[in-house]
């Protein structure tokens, strides 16, 4: 008797494969899903009397593969059935499935059944609840949960953005490598939006909280496929650096624990030391990207055991390096920490103050900029700053730690000056 567990994580693991060679074949998302479905739901049943396959993926894309032709057959009943080779690969009417699954084909379905979820017509909301549907094989009500919607909102939102899709007229021909290493970016793009919709949450218990561990499985399944790309190995190694505080990000009630105040005991180490591990490989590659800069960011934190031991001289060049290849003025605010760690909060308010235009919506401008203003004595003005910052907070976590901060102020400016 097979164990209904491993049944269940070898399906998951086999799906972005599975599914990937069942678009090629059908070319038809709606059509793959079906096909994938029904090769698991055959698994489910054969696999605990039988015991499992030799290779599991190989199993579900042959079954899937005969059971997606079956469903379009019956469907010829009422319309006329299509070409042979609009529902399938001919040239793979021969091969062994088993032994092609290493073969460039499979990588390239992987890569685009990611780049379908993640295809630029769509809003960044559509994208990840695509990806966790299509490829992370969540269910709507899953996903639903975590989005604060209803399922039949989410059921409908994945419906238009595969409509979308569909629309656009994806291709279906093997990328160029030009066109392979543009749809890595935007792939990389995608799985940290997913990355980030998770670690914003406080509570582990909530649906979106799993969404951080989904991101950092796809990204070491494209790391997998792609082992030589050095910007892979630095959005790896940016996700478990970030990761790795987890425990530490939020106290037991909730509330924002800056980095300065965790406690760097509840950092999880092994974490750590993968992603360093990783980081080394990928700048020995020497073709710096923007997650490689930010990874080494992170690794400077998490080597310093204490918050005073922060190298932030190394920190101002790292940000320095990427505004050159990414200028972004979110960059140049996080930059301005580090000026105000070397300089003082007047230097790094003047470089604030010049972000103001680009980043007056921005939860973290307002909230940086009232701490910088309340360094400086400058009460009043921090104060519309902080109830500026409220206004933008994306959860109930940030704006109490804004709140707080106005909190502390006030006791400050009450308590009488010492002569």
């Amino acid at each position: 008797m097979t164990d209904i567990a491993w049944i269940d994580l070898a399906l998951a693991s086999a799906r972005p494969k599975a599914l990937g060679a069942l678009l090629r074949y059908f070319r038809n998302l709606d059509i793959a899903e079906e096909a994938f479905q029904e090769a698991c739901l055959r698994a489910i049943r054969t696999w605990p009397e039988k015991g499992p396959p030799r290779d599991p993926t190989a199993w579900l894309i042959f079954v899937g593969r005969n059971s997606g032709i079956d469903a379009v057959r019956k469907r010829a009943k009422i319309q006329a059935l299509p070409d042979e080779d609009q529902i399938s690969d001919k040239e793979d009417a021969e091969s062994d499935i088993a032994e092609r699954l290493d073969d460039s084909n499979y990588r390239d379905d992987i890569l685009r059944l990611l780049f379908i979820c993640c295809h630029p017509d769509l809003p960044a909301t559509q994208q990840i609840a695509m990806a966790l549907r299509i490829v992370s094989g969540l269910s709507v009500s899953q996903i639903a949960r975590a989005f604060l919607v209803s399922e039949t909102a989410m059921e409908q939102r994945i419906t238009r953005a595969k409509a979308r899709v569909a629309k656009a007229g994806v291709p279906f021909e093997t990328p160029s490598p030009q066109e392979r290493a543009e749809r890595l970016t935007i792939v990389s793009t995608m799985i940290y939006l997913i990355f980030n919709e998770g670690y914003s949450q406080a509570d582990p218990e909530q649906e979106a909280a799993a969404f951080s561990d989904e991101a950092i499985r796809l990204a070491r399944l494209m790391l997998h496929i792609f082992p030589a790309e050095p910007e892979l190995m630095g959005l790896l190694s940016l996700m478990l650096l970030q990761i790795s505080r987890r425990q530490a990000r939020f106290s037991t009630e909730g509330e924002i624990v800056l980095l300065e105040d965790q406690d760097r005991t509840l950092w999880n180490q092994p974490l750590i030391n993968e992603a360093l591990a990783l980081l080394d490989k990928a700048l020995r590659h020497r073709r710096p990207g923007p997650y490689q800069l930010q990874a080494a960011i992170a690794a400077v934190h998490s080597r310093a055991k204490r918050a005073a031991d922060t190298d932030w001289v190394e920190i101002d060049l790292l940000y320095r390096a990427l505004e050159r290849i990414q200028p972004s003025p979110v960059v140049t605010l996080n930059r301005a920490v580090a000026v105000s760690k070397l300089n003082g909060p007047q230097e790094a308010l003047d470089l604030v103050e010049q972000l103001g235009e680009k980043l007056d919506g921005y939860f973290y401008y307002h909230g940086l900029r009232g701490h910088l203003l309340k360094q400086l004595g400058q009460l009043g003005q921090a104060r519309i700053a902080f109830d500026r910052a409220i206004a933008l907070a994306h959860s109930a976590a940030e704006a109490a730690h804004i709140r707080r901060e106005i909190d502390k102020m006030q006791e400050e400016a009450a308590q009488p000056a010492v002569k």
